[in-house]
Protein backbone atom coordinates (compact mmCIF):
# COMPACT_ATOMS: atom_id res chain seq x y z
CA UNK A 1 0.00 0.00 0.00
CA UNK A 2 1.03 3.64 -0.28
CA UNK A 3 1.30 5.56 2.98
CA UNK A 4 1.61 9.33 3.17
CA UNK A 5 3.60 10.48 6.20
CA UNK A 6 3.11 14.08 7.30
CA UNK A 7 6.29 15.09 9.11
CA UNK A 8 8.40 12.33 7.58
CA UNK A 9 11.92 13.58 8.23
CA UNK A 10 12.19 13.55 12.04
CA UNK A 11 11.22 11.51 15.07
CA UNK A 12 8.16 9.29 14.78
CA UNK A 13 7.61 10.26 11.15
CA UNK A 14 11.10 9.18 10.15
CA UNK A 15 10.75 5.92 12.10
CA UNK A 16 7.43 5.23 10.37
CA UNK A 17 8.89 6.00 6.95
CA UNK A 18 11.73 3.55 7.53
CA UNK A 19 9.52 0.81 8.96
CA UNK A 20 6.93 1.15 6.21
CA UNK A 21 9.59 0.89 3.51
CA UNK A 22 11.17 -2.11 5.25
CA UNK A 23 7.76 -3.82 5.23
CA UNK A 24 7.45 -3.28 1.48
CA UNK A 25 5.09 -0.30 1.45
CA UNK A 26 5.47 2.76 -0.76
CA UNK A 27 5.82 6.06 1.09
CA UNK A 28 5.05 9.66 0.26
CA UNK A 29 7.28 11.77 2.51
CA UNK A 30 5.82 15.17 3.38
CA UNK A 31 7.66 17.92 5.23
CA UNK A 32 8.39 21.62 5.43
CA UNK A 33 11.98 20.84 4.46
CA UNK A 34 13.19 17.59 2.95
CA UNK A 35 16.93 16.82 3.19
CA UNK A 36 18.84 15.72 0.12
CA UNK A 37 19.74 12.51 1.96
CA UNK A 38 16.13 11.33 1.87
CA UNK A 39 15.84 8.12 -0.12
CA UNK A 40 15.19 8.68 -3.85
CA UNK A 41 12.64 5.85 -3.95
CA UNK A 42 10.20 7.98 -1.93
CA UNK A 43 7.74 10.44 -3.38
CA UNK A 44 8.80 13.79 -1.91
CA UNK A 45 6.31 16.57 -1.18
CA UNK A 46 7.89 19.68 0.32
CA UNK A 47 5.89 22.46 1.92
CA UNK A 48 3.42 23.17 4.69
CA UNK A 49 0.36 20.95 4.89
CA UNK A 50 -1.69 24.09 5.58
CA UNK A 51 -1.34 24.86 1.86
CA UNK A 52 -4.24 23.13 0.06
CA UNK A 53 -2.08 22.30 -2.97
CA UNK A 54 0.60 20.70 -0.78
CA UNK A 55 -2.12 18.73 1.02
CA UNK A 56 -3.57 17.54 -2.29
CA UNK A 57 -0.16 16.37 -3.53
CA UNK A 58 0.54 14.75 -0.17
CA UNK A 59 -2.47 12.42 -0.32
CA UNK A 60 -2.70 11.88 -4.07
CA UNK A 61 -2.58 8.14 -4.74
CA UNK A 62 -2.38 7.27 -1.04
CA UNK A 63 -4.18 4.39 0.66
CA UNK A 64 -3.62 5.78 4.16
CA UNK A 65 -2.19 8.87 5.86
CA UNK A 66 -0.26 9.33 9.10
CA UNK A 67 0.05 12.73 10.79
CA UNK A 68 3.36 12.76 12.70
CA UNK A 69 4.09 16.50 12.68
CA UNK A 70 3.98 18.63 15.80
CA UNK A 71 7.42 19.68 16.99
CA UNK A 72 7.28 23.48 17.08
CA UNK A 73 5.15 26.03 18.89
CA UNK A 74 6.37 25.81 22.48
CA UNK A 75 5.28 28.12 25.29
CA UNK A 76 2.40 28.61 27.73
CA UNK A 77 -1.05 28.84 26.19
CA UNK A 78 -1.86 32.07 28.02
CA UNK A 79 1.04 33.92 26.32
CA UNK A 80 0.77 32.71 22.74
CA UNK A 81 -1.53 30.89 20.35
CA UNK A 82 -0.51 28.01 18.12
CA UNK A 83 -2.92 27.09 15.34
CA UNK A 84 -0.86 25.56 12.53
CA UNK A 85 -1.67 22.01 13.69
CA UNK A 86 -5.44 22.46 13.62
CA UNK A 87 -5.31 24.47 10.38
CA UNK A 88 -3.06 21.88 8.76
CA UNK A 89 -5.32 19.05 9.90
CA UNK A 90 -8.34 20.75 8.37
CA UNK A 91 -6.45 21.18 5.10
CA UNK A 92 -5.35 17.54 5.16
CA UNK A 93 -8.84 16.19 5.84
CA UNK A 94 -10.30 18.32 3.04
CA UNK A 95 -7.69 16.92 0.65
CA UNK A 96 -8.33 13.34 1.79
CA UNK A 97 -12.05 13.72 1.16
CA UNK A 98 -11.41 15.19 -2.30
CA UNK A 99 -9.01 12.36 -3.21
CA UNK A 100 -11.16 9.60 -1.70
CA UNK A 101 -8.59 8.59 0.95
CA UNK A 102 -10.25 7.38 4.15
CA UNK A 103 -7.69 5.93 6.59
CA UNK A 104 -6.02 8.45 8.89
CA UNK A 105 -3.86 7.97 11.99
CA UNK A 106 -2.92 11.09 13.96
CA UNK A 107 -0.21 11.35 16.61
CA UNK A 108 -0.96 13.86 19.38
CA UNK A 109 0.49 13.13 22.83
CA UNK A 110 0.10 12.65 26.54
CA UNK A 111 -1.77 15.67 27.86
CA UNK A 112 -4.10 16.07 24.89
CA UNK A 113 -7.82 15.84 25.57
CA UNK A 114 -8.80 13.60 28.45
CA UNK A 115 -5.23 12.31 28.83
CA UNK A 116 -4.46 15.51 30.76
CA UNK A 117 -3.68 14.49 34.33
CA UNK A 118 -2.10 11.17 33.35
CA UNK A 119 1.49 12.32 32.84
CA UNK A 120 2.66 12.55 36.43
CA UNK A 121 2.72 15.53 38.79
CA UNK A 122 5.77 17.33 37.37
CA UNK A 123 4.58 17.06 33.78
CA UNK A 124 0.92 17.85 34.46
CA UNK A 125 1.48 20.81 36.79
CA UNK A 126 4.62 22.44 35.35
CA UNK A 127 5.94 21.18 32.03
CA UNK A 128 2.62 20.85 30.21
CA UNK A 129 1.13 24.28 31.06
CA UNK A 130 4.40 26.25 31.01
CA UNK A 131 6.46 24.60 28.27
CA UNK A 132 4.02 23.08 25.76
CA UNK A 133 0.65 24.49 26.75
CA UNK A 134 0.16 26.41 23.49
CA UNK A 135 1.09 23.38 21.43
CA UNK A 136 -1.27 21.09 23.32
CA UNK A 137 -4.15 23.54 23.16
CA UNK A 138 -3.89 23.18 19.38
CA UNK A 139 -3.56 19.41 19.65
CA UNK A 140 -6.89 19.49 21.53
CA UNK A 141 -8.41 21.35 18.60
CA UNK A 142 -6.82 18.87 16.21
CA UNK A 143 -8.34 15.89 18.00
CA UNK A 144 -11.80 17.49 17.89
CA UNK A 145 -11.46 18.12 14.13
CA UNK A 146 -10.39 14.53 13.50
CA UNK A 147 -13.25 13.06 15.55
CA UNK A 148 -15.80 15.26 13.78
CA UNK A 149 -14.64 14.03 10.37
CA UNK A 150 -16.26 11.18 8.47
CA UNK A 151 -12.89 9.48 7.92
CA UNK A 152 -11.69 6.16 9.32
CA UNK A 153 -9.46 7.71 11.96
CA UNK A 154 -7.38 6.67 14.93
CA UNK A 155 -5.83 9.12 17.39
CA UNK A 156 -2.59 7.87 18.94
CA UNK A 157 -1.32 9.52 22.13
CA UNK A 158 2.20 8.37 23.00
CA UNK A 159 3.65 8.62 26.46
CA UNK A 160 7.07 10.29 26.81
CA UNK A 161 9.09 9.76 23.65
CA UNK A 162 12.55 8.20 23.80
CA UNK A 163 14.97 6.80 21.22
CA UNK A 164 15.27 3.02 21.52
CA UNK A 165 14.85 0.08 19.14
CA UNK A 166 11.29 -1.21 18.88
CA UNK A 167 10.20 -3.71 21.55
CA UNK A 168 6.64 -4.22 20.24
CA UNK A 169 5.42 -5.01 23.76
CA UNK A 170 3.90 -1.65 24.60
CA UNK A 171 0.59 -1.15 26.35
CA UNK A 172 -2.37 0.21 24.38
CA UNK A 173 -5.05 1.91 26.50
CA UNK A 174 -8.49 3.33 25.84
CA UNK A 175 -9.43 3.47 29.54
CA UNK A 176 -7.07 5.83 31.38
CA UNK A 177 -8.48 5.23 34.87
CA UNK A 178 -5.58 5.08 37.33
CA UNK A 179 -2.97 5.25 34.54
CA UNK A 180 0.19 7.34 34.73
CA UNK A 181 1.93 7.16 31.36
CA UNK A 182 5.55 6.12 31.04
CA UNK A 183 8.01 6.40 28.16
CA UNK A 184 7.72 4.81 24.75
CA UNK A 185 10.23 4.68 21.92
CA UNK A 186 9.56 6.52 18.70
CA UNK A 187 10.12 3.21 16.94
CA UNK A 188 7.28 1.59 18.89
CA UNK A 189 4.98 4.50 18.10
CA UNK A 190 5.78 3.91 14.43
CA UNK A 191 5.01 0.21 14.87
CA UNK A 192 1.63 1.11 16.37
CA UNK A 193 0.89 3.47 13.48
CA UNK A 194 1.62 0.73 10.96
CA UNK A 195 -0.83 -1.54 12.77
CA UNK A 196 -3.43 1.22 12.54
CA UNK A 197 -2.85 1.93 8.86
CA UNK A 198 -2.15 -1.51 7.46
CA UNK A 199 -4.18 -3.78 9.73
CA UNK A 200 -7.00 -1.36 10.52
CA UNK A 201 -6.65 -1.70 14.29
CA UNK A 202 -8.33 0.74 16.74
CA UNK A 203 -10.69 2.17 14.14
CA UNK A 204 -12.33 5.38 15.41
CA UNK A 205 -10.66 5.03 18.78
CA UNK A 206 -8.34 7.26 20.78
CA UNK A 207 -5.52 5.26 22.33
CA UNK A 208 -2.67 6.02 24.72
CA UNK A 209 0.45 3.91 24.27
CA UNK A 210 3.43 3.51 26.58
CA UNK A 211 6.04 0.95 27.51
CA UNK A 212 4.36 -1.86 29.42
CA UNK A 213 7.33 -2.01 31.80
CA UNK A 214 6.63 1.44 33.22
CA UNK A 215 2.88 1.73 33.66
CA UNK A 216 1.70 2.79 37.09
Amino acid sequence: MRISVIGATLGVGLALTNQARAAGHAVTAVGRSLPASLSPDLIHVQGTIEDPEVARRAVEGADAVAWCAGGHGFGPAFLKRVDWISRGTTSLIDAMRAEGVRRLAVVTGIGAGDSWGHGGALYDRLLLPLAVGALYADKDRQEAIVRASDLDWTIVRPGFLIDEPPRRRYGVHTDLTGLVAGPISRSDVADCLLRCLVDGEWLRETILICDSRTMA
